[in-house]
């Protein structure tokens, strides 16, 4: 059975104030938030961070850091600005993106792909001086938007501080869904949860409860060996009333 527990990540809620999205974490009762770096949390700024950090500390929540870096465009020297950030939030996890945004996997060559894998090593590394793990998004439009182009880009990394994310692409069938964990799974941290059709729509989760009870089941032991969250995002509506009611699904496709 799943050995995640739940978490939010903030850029579900852009437009609301930290403190009222730690309201309504402690609200769902949930156990850990991954503070958006280009909403609540900007790279560079500590005093934010540590702020936000505060807050989260007292309502119990874990950290995560939702950094927007995308190795190679941004180099090193971008990273170290999010882990700066990252640290004073008091976060164990920072996020970053594999290649250049909105750019498909196909589309690179040989070079581009060393590239790429390089500089999140070099990033990896970076973050393991200061005791944080990277974690990369699993994304279209990306270095992990396949399958095979996510197992060949973590391989080419092969740090062990450098883990992978899971989501579905929208619309992504439960059998296809399994086929994918079972060969990047050893990789995995966290997972963001949602309920997307292949157009984007977004509906209740209590409408993908069994899809996420199958999947999050079947995911393969990782080498990770922290405390692992399925992170809500992106609920109908941008609405916090959906967010609850999201978060009350999610705690019951959890429980073991």
């Amino acid at each position: 059975m799943s050995n995640f527990e739940a978490g939010l990540c903030t850029v579900t809620f852009r437009s609301l104030p930290p403190d009222r999205i730690v309201e309504l974490a402690r609200e769902a009762r949930i156990a850990a938030a991954e503070w958006a770096g280009d909403a609540h949390v900007p790279p560079g700024k500590t005093s934010i961070a540590r702020i936000v950090g505060r807050l989260s500390k007292r309502a119990g929540l874990t950290t995560s850091y939702g950094s927007y870096v995308a190795p190679p465009t941004d180099d090193l020297s971008e990273f170290v600005r999010a882990v700066e950030s990252a640290t004073a939030l008091g976060a164990s996890n920072i996020r970053i993106w594999p290649g250049t945004r909105r750019r498909d996997s196909k589309d690179y060559n040989a070079a581009e792909r060393r590239a790429a894998a390089d500089a999140i090593r070099d990033m990896g590394a970076e973050a393991a001086r200061h005791e944080v793990t990277v974690s990369l998004e699993y994304h279209p439009q990306s270095l992990t938007d396949t399958t095979d182009s996510a197992c060949r880009l973590i391989e080419a990394i092969a740090h062990d501080n450098v883990y992978l994310y899971w989501q579905p692409r929208p619309g992504l069938a439960v059998e296809e869904a399994l086929a994918e964990v079972a060969r990047v799974g050893q990789h995995v941290s966290h997972v963001h949860v949602f309920a997307w059709d292949r157009e984007r729509n977004r509906f209740p989760l209590a409408s993908a409860a069994d899809y996420w009870r199958t999947i999050l089941s079947a995911l393969p032991r990782s080498r990770w060996i922290g405390r692992r969250f399925a992170m809500l995002e992106f609920v109908a509506n941008d609405d916090p009333a959906a967010f609850l009611e999201d978060a009350a699904t999610l705690e019951q496709i959890l429980i073991p």
